[in-house]
């Protein structure tokens, strides 16, 4: 029994064992075709990626190949321009070489005919002088006395005469004299009684703001001053603050502007707050209030005088006269004087007097423009007429009455007329204000032609000027040096007594809003 079950046992093993082999057999089999399949797959592989790799190369080369050939093309075609340029330059130096031959030998031509001449000249005088010789000796001859004699007998007789004529007219002006001596003196003691109007002097340059409490000049004044500083630099206006009680001095040539100062004034006055702050507030609210104040003068004179139709911009230039003033005279009342006297004239003459007092009332708007370009008044007038509408009449009156353009109508000489009779009385107006009043508007002019300057004031009668400039475009560095540029230009194209002091001020804001 035992050795039957080893024996199956054993044939058991053998028969594993067979199978073992056959199935070792099988699975080698299998991995040899796998491998040879994997190899054909690999090359297949490795030969499509050779070709693909071949077609990039062929493409990169041809690539290069254009950018070479295009460099090439550029190359030449600069080349040739190059060479172009020289061929071009060459000719016209071989053209100018001949034309420098050519003149050359017509210098020579007219170096000739001038040597010529010269020694043509240098004949003729020594003819000249050889006849004037010959001349003097016959005339000394006949007269039996030289050249020198002769002269000092000529210089004697023309002083006899001479002195005859002049006190004969010394004689006859002596007489007139005392025929309108008395007459003249008349009339200068009485012009210089009228022409002698100080008043007219103060109103033009100074205006007074009266306070009840000298404690209101400390506050005006603030800490450090800066409330004074920030007024002056807000109203381009000096305010003098000395120990007259009662009063604070606003100073500066524009009307205009001391009005905003005092207006201003008053209000922060009788605010109680004053900051900063607050004046710049108020400043701008009185600016804006004056403007609106100027429309309202312009539209009660233009009813006042039955003018209508009157353009809206022009209205408020007839607003802005009332704070200009023409060599000391006010210009608005001079302005409706002229327009009366226009339409009264008019009315004499059969004309129609509403335009002549239309034409009359706005013959000066060229004083008072926004800007003021380089033109004369009277032309600047007629242009801001015939651009608000007006009639050409009333344009021609307007820009005729100095002269300036020729007279076409026959309201132009009325309105000539009226405004010497109004302007020319004694008195009335005074030149040297005026060229004080252009000299300050220069100054100011001139500092706002620089790049960065943002406002320009010439306070205390034009000795000093004040500059604001922006912080982003004017450094410290270069805020001195235009006060340097500055002070030149004045010293090289301006007329003033004294010195005038430049004052760049520089200030840096920084303004949040919380919210």
């Amino acid at each position: 029994m035992d050795i039957d079950i080893v024996s199956l046992l054993i044939g058991a093993l053998v028969g594993l064992v067979a199978g073992g082999a056959v199935v070792f057999a099988v699975l080698n089999g299998l991995l040899k075709k796998r491998r040879e399949e994997v190899l054909k797959e690999a090359e297949a592989e490795g030969e499509a990626i050779k070709k693909e790799k071949i077609v990039q190369a062929k493409e990169k080369f041809l690539q290069l190949k254009d950018q070479h050939e295009n460099e090439v093309r550029n190359r030449e075609r600069k080349i040739q321009q190059l060479h172009d340029k020289a061929k071009q330059r060459e000719k016209q130096l071989g053209d100018q070489q001949k034309s420098l031959s050519h003149k050359e030998k017509d210098m020579d031509g007219l170096k000739a005919d001038l040597q010529q001449k010269m020694e043509g000249l240098d004949r003729r005088r020594e003819e000249v002088e050889k006849m004037h010789q010959k001349q003097v000796d016959l005339l000394e001859k006949v007269s039996g006395m030289n050249a020198d004699d002769a002269r000092k007998h000529l210089v004697e007789s023309l002083k006899d005469e001479a002195r005859t004529a002049a006190m004969a007219h010394i004689k006859e002006v002596q007489e007139e004299a005392k025929l309108t001596a008395n007459k003249e003196a008349k009339r200068i003691v009485v012009q210089t009684i009228q022409r002698v109007a100080t008043e007219h002097a103060i109103e033009n340059s100074v205006s007074v703001f009266n306070i009840d409490n000298d404690d209101i000049k400390g506050r005006i004044i603030g800490r450090e001053g800066r409330n004074i500083r920030t007024l002056e630099e807000a109203t381009g206006v000096e305010i003098i603050v000395d120990d007259t009680p009662g009063a604070i001095i606003l100073s500066c040539f524009d009307p205009v502007r001391r009005e905003i100062a005092r207006l201003s004034m008053h209000q922060l006055v009788k605010d109680g707050r004053i900051h900063p702050a607050r004046i710049e507030e108020i400043v701008g609210k009185t600016r804006k209030h004056l403007e609106e104040e100027i429309m309202e003068v312009g539209k009660r004179t233009c009813i006042d005088l039955g003018i209508h139709g009157l353009h809206g911009e022009l209205i408020r230039m007839v607003g802005r006269m009332k704070y200009r003033s023409s060599y000391g005279q006010n210009l608005l009342q001079h302005s409706r004087e002229v327009a009366n006297l226009s339409a009264i004239m008019a009315s004499e003459l059969g004309l129609n007097p509403k335009a002549a007092k239309r034409a009359g009332l706005l013959h000066d708007i060229g004083k008072v423009p926004d800007e003021e370009p380089e033109l004369p008044h009277a032309i600047l007038g007629m242009k801001l007429a015939e651009k608000y509408g007006e009639k050409p009449d009333i344009c021609n009156a307007i820009g005729a009455h100095h002269d300036e353009i020729e007279m076409t109508t026959l309201l132009s000489p009325i309105v000539q007329a009226c405004d010497a009779i109004s302007g020319a009385r004694p008195g009335a107006r005074r030149e040297a204000v005026e060229a004080y009043i252009q000299r300050l508007k220069d100054l100011e002019s001139l500092a706002m032609s620089y790049d960065g300057v943002t406002k320009a004031f010439a306070i205390q009668a034009g000795r000093e000027l004040r500059v604001m400039v922006e912080s982003e475009k004017v450094s410290d560095q270069t805020a001195d040096e235009l006060s340097l540029q500055i002070a030149h230009q004045i010293e090289n194209e301006m007329t003033y007594p004294g010195q005038v002091k430049i004052t760049v001020i520089r200030e840096r804001r920084a303004v949040a809003v919380a919210k």
